[in-house]
């Protein structure tokens, strides 16, 4: 391989930054979960189960350690006996199957007896500094009962079964960076293994996944006693830790620009990377053709409910079959490869497809694209700051680069400003409601960046080039925000998302998408525009199978020879 500093130039925020292409992001090498899962193979961290206090009707503790070269990291599991009429997926439910605290270090008997009198309260208990993270889980019900009669009665659980669900316990909420007590992400943050962004929630999850692993072999051995059988391993690898999300998360990406833009321009240098190698290698094609194989499989089993995500499914396994075709086709001795194959996506494929490929071609690369995962956190507080002093002329420049498009819509036409976002009194969650239609709009909170950047837009005018922001914002306070947003565009040019946020057909999902596939979760399952199931971890290796060698392509599926 021949390669040098990039110059084929990442693709413009203008085309990266659209909901549609966002709600077709999938996972890559940097996605959070690969990030974690080399770092603890080539680390050489190790494990232990120190505790596992759980009786036959499957209620007690236990704790699972990972211990890596400077420091240690406990989850504290507490599963409980949860009545099927409490079972729910909402935030706000208030009992759960298990409960969870990531520990810094390793707990005392004390600090266990402590955190079983508040973990399993979740919201309503209180932690300290020593913990990292809180979270729960439920059972798939039925899932769990098929699982616990198979192993018990000697047998394995059916395959086909286990497809359809994908994992035994799913999160309702894995909570970090301070709440309910938990250190904040400031007091950590310098630590290697946790500088990349969620780095302990992947921990804390993939910690979970063993703690059920081991939780149901329990309850099948106490149910079926020395005829009972242990999970087969290849069965327990493809399970993974399910997770509904809902709208909650799609204000993040709003709200922390700074940090999204991180995460999106590290991919898109990554990809900038790949497509500005000159010729691929006989090993990087091969890779490739064997992600690309695997993919097809992977999606050959995505499923989905909602008519949106099936016809976007649909299409990208006819995307795959195009590209299968281009792939045979192509003359890797030829300049820039990966480069002419985006080229060609554009032209050919969905934003599916072609966000597939744009994952696909960093496969053969690690080593142009692993070390962009130190980039993805956001360290610079100190850019919050408004800069008073700044010429209006700047300001309005800084404006028109990012929300130039939104000028031009008519913000009076009720088609674009439709929904109005707000916090549920009686739930606590985030929700979009109907402007129009519900008495929400003294509630509204500030996630409709392109409308207010579009006002601001309309009041600068008449001000002379010269004039400072100060000057502005003594005249309206009101756009202190979108001020602050237009300034921090100098650093973050893909921290604003392109379109409007509060219009009568804007997707949530398609924010959640974004997010998600960068923690690493693929077959994602919408349940409505709103809210949107995943399977984290399936297919990765527990943590006494970890290797170097097995740590990064888990995600893809292996294809029968």
């Amino acid at each position: 391989m021949t390669s040098s500093q990039p110059h084929i130039t990442r693709r413009p925020p203008s085309q990266v930054m659209r909901l549609e292409r966002l709600g077709s992001l999938h996972q890559c090498r940097l996605s959070f979960m690969r990030i974690l899962m080399r770092r603890l193979a080539e680390d050489n961290w190790r494990f232990s189960r120190p505790v596992f206090d759980i009786d036959d009707t499957g209620v007690g503790s236990a704790v699972y350690t990972a211990t890596g070269p400077d420091r240690s990291y406990s989850l504290v599991a507490f599963a409980h006996d949860l009545p099927d009429a409490l079972r729910s997926d909402r935030v706000i439910a208030e009992a759960w199957d298990a409960t969870f605290a990531l520990f810094d270090g390793v707990p005392s008997p004390d600090d266990i007896a402590r955190l079983k009198q508040n973990v399993p309260r979740q919201e309503a208990g209180r932690i300290t500094g020593s913990e990292l993270s809180l979270s729960r889980a439920n059972r798939s019900v039925r899932l769990w009962d098929h699982v616990v009669s198979a192993l018990a009665a000697g047998q394995q659980p059916d395959q086909s079964t286990i497809e359809q669900v994908g994992y035994l316990m799913r999160t309702t909420a894995v909570y970090g960076s301070g709440k309910f007590g938990a250190a904040d992400r400031e007091t950590i943050s310098d630590r290697a293994e946790l500088h990349p962004p969620f780095q302990l929630e992947m921990l804390s999850v993939y910690l979970t996944r063993t703690f059920v692993r081991d939780l149901i072999e329990h309850a099948a051995a106490a149910k079926g006693g020395a005829k009972a059988a242990k999970l087969d391993a290849s069965i327990a690898r493809g399970l993974g830790i399910g997770n509904s999300t809902g709208l909650g998360m799609a204000p993040f990406v709003v709200n922390h620009p700074v940090l999204f833009n991180n995460w999106i321009m590290a991919r898109e240098e990554a990809i900038s990377r790949a497509r500005s190698v000159m010729t691929a290698s006989h090993e990087a094609v091969q890779i490739f053709s064997d992600r690309l194989k695997r993919s097809v499989l992977s999606v050959s089993k995505w499923t989905s409910e909602h008519p949106i995500q099936i016809r976007k499914i649909d299409a990208l396994r006819d995307d795959l079959r195009r590209l299968n075709k281009h792939f045979e086709q192509i003359d890797f001795a030829n300049a820039y490869p990966w480069n002419q194959m985006m080229i060609w996506a554009e032209a050919n494929l969905s934003a599916e497809g072609q966000e597939l490929l744009a994952s696909l071609i960093l496969e053969p690369y690690p080593e142009l694209v692993d070390g962009l995962a130190d980039c993805m956190a956001d360290d610079g507080a100190e850019v919050s700051s408004i800069n008073g002093a700044m010429p209006i002329g700047d300001m309005r420049n800084l404006l028109e680069a990012s929300f130039g498009w939104a000028a031009d819509l008519d913000w009076q036409d009720p088609k674009n400003c439709a929904r109005a976002w707000y916090v549920s009194e009686e739930k606590l969650e985030p929700r979009l409601g109907e402007r129009f239609e519900e008495p929400i709009a003294e509630y509204e909170q500030p996630l409709a960046p392109a409308r207010d950047a579009a006002l601001a837009i309309s009041d600068l005018q008449g001000w002379a080039t010269t004039d400072t922001v100060a000057d502005f914002l003594l005249r309206h306070p009101e756009h202190r925000h979108t001020v602050r947003r237009a300034q921090l565009s100098r650093i973050a040019p893909y921290g604003e998302i392109r379109d409007n946020t509060i219009s009568h057909d804007v997707l949530p999902i398609d924010m959640l998408r974004a997010k998600l596939s960068f923690f690493g979760a693929t077959h994602f399952d919408p349940r409505s525009d709103r809210w949107v199931r995943i399977c984290m971890f399936a297919g990765a290796p527990y943590p006494e199978e970890l290797s170097t060698q097995n740590a990064d392509d888990w995600v893809y599926p292996e294809v029968a020879l």
